[in-house]
């Protein structure tokens, strides 16, 4: 009689526990159906959506369910991208998304030439994944701005400064050629000198110097030589420099005209979520007309 009990109460268990997952299962079909993005979202994260969006704690630690769909995220994301882009070209106008497998989205800042790939949109958690370091140039240059520099300000500089000391040593060839002249009679005169056996360390202190600046001389004249490449490479540098620059100019630009500064373009990305599903309130319940 125990025992019946006990595989009664087993198969109860069990089929409470299937009916979880279908009762699940259907509702989150319920929300595909009916556009319900905001009830999807809940579904997924259901602790994230009661803290951030509901600001109350979840009635569970973990949603165990949600594990029943992890294989279809791809399809999932596809899905709710839709809705969650056409929301996000109000907010953040120059970002613009690709998406290169089903799901999975490039983020390009700006539709100017030489954009660039700035991270992904992480559409199952309404995120932004920023390449830390092209994220990184964009704060660095607003940082600097307030100093009256621009990222690659410094860096110039320094490359300018190179080639401007290159220039000087290809200019300065006639003058080395005659220092050159000099000091190769110098070390004739020295060699042919003779002297006592007491002047003969001065003699060879003489020799090393005037060896020592015709040696120092050669190498001027090699660095002169390959003068003309390395500016060359100088200059195409600064060019690179120069265009990143005013890339992040353009970004500098877009970012102030619709948060004002970059502050504020942060605050927005650290509350996209609740902002976003906030958003959808509403919007897809039947409570608002699907024209309005």
């Amino acid at each position: 009689m125990e025992n019946q009990e006990q595989q009664a109460s087993a198969a109860d268990t069990l089929t409470q526990a299937i009916a979880n997952k279908l009762d699940y299962l259907s509702t989150l079909q319920a929300a595909v159906q009916h556009g319900d993005d905001r009830k999807v979202y809940e579904l997924l994260d259901q602790v994230r959506y009661y803290q951030e969006v509901k600001k109350t704690r979840s009635t569970r630690t973990v949603n165990h369910l949600a594990e029943l769909v992890d294989n279809i995220h791809p399809e999932i994301s596809h899905y709710l991208s839709d809705k969650l882009i056409d929301y996000l070209g109000h907010i953040y106008p120059f970002f613009y998304y690709e998406e290169y497998t089903t799901g999975l989205f490039h983020i390009y800042f700006g539709n100017w030439w030489d954009r660039r790939l700035f991270g992904d949109l992480d559409v199952i958690n309404v995120q932004f994944k920023f390449d830390e370091k092209e994220y990184q140039k964009l704060k660095d240059s607003f940082a600097l701005e307030a100093h009256g520099q621009r990222l690659n300000t410094a860096q110039i500089e320094s490359i300018s400064g190179q080639s401007e000391q290159l220039q000087r040593l290809v200019d300065a060839q006639t003058k080395r050629d005659n220092q050159k002249a000099e000091l190769r009679e110098q070390l004739k005169e020295n060699s042919s000198k003779s002297s006592m056996p007491w002047d003969s360390g001065k003699l060879k202190d003489e020799r090393q110097n005037i060896i020592d600046q015709l040696t120092k001389l050669a190498d001027e004249d090699e660095q002169a030589l390959n003068a003309h490449k390395t500016i060359k490479e100088n200059d195409d540098k600064i060019l690179v420099l120069s265009k990143e620059d005013t890339i992040l100019n353009y970004e500098k630009q877009s970012i102030r005209d619709a948060f004002d500064d970059f502050e504020h373009f942060e605050a927005h990305n650290a509350s996209l979520y609740a902002d976003y599903l906030n958003s959808l309130v509403g919007k897809s319940e039947g409570e608002v007309a699907d024209n309005d």
